[in-house]
């Protein structure tokens, strides 16, 4: 077969693999415990004064 050549059955077999749906997985979502922690850091006038303090030197 040369490159480029209309070959069918292989257009079939790529067909019938695409068309075919794999429900095979699990659906459910999996639940997570345990606690979550934010750090909300300094303020902003702490965060101004510090950049003040970086920009100066």
């Amino acid at each position: 077969m040369s490159m480029g050549a209309y070959d069918e059955a292989e257009h079939e077999r790529r067909e019938q693999k695409t068309s075919a749906v794999d429900a095979d997985f699990d659906a459910e979502r999996p639940e997570y415990s345990g606690s979550l922690t934010y750090d909300s850091g300094d303020s902003a006038e702490a965060l101004l004064d510090k950049f003040q303090e970086i920009k100066g030197e």
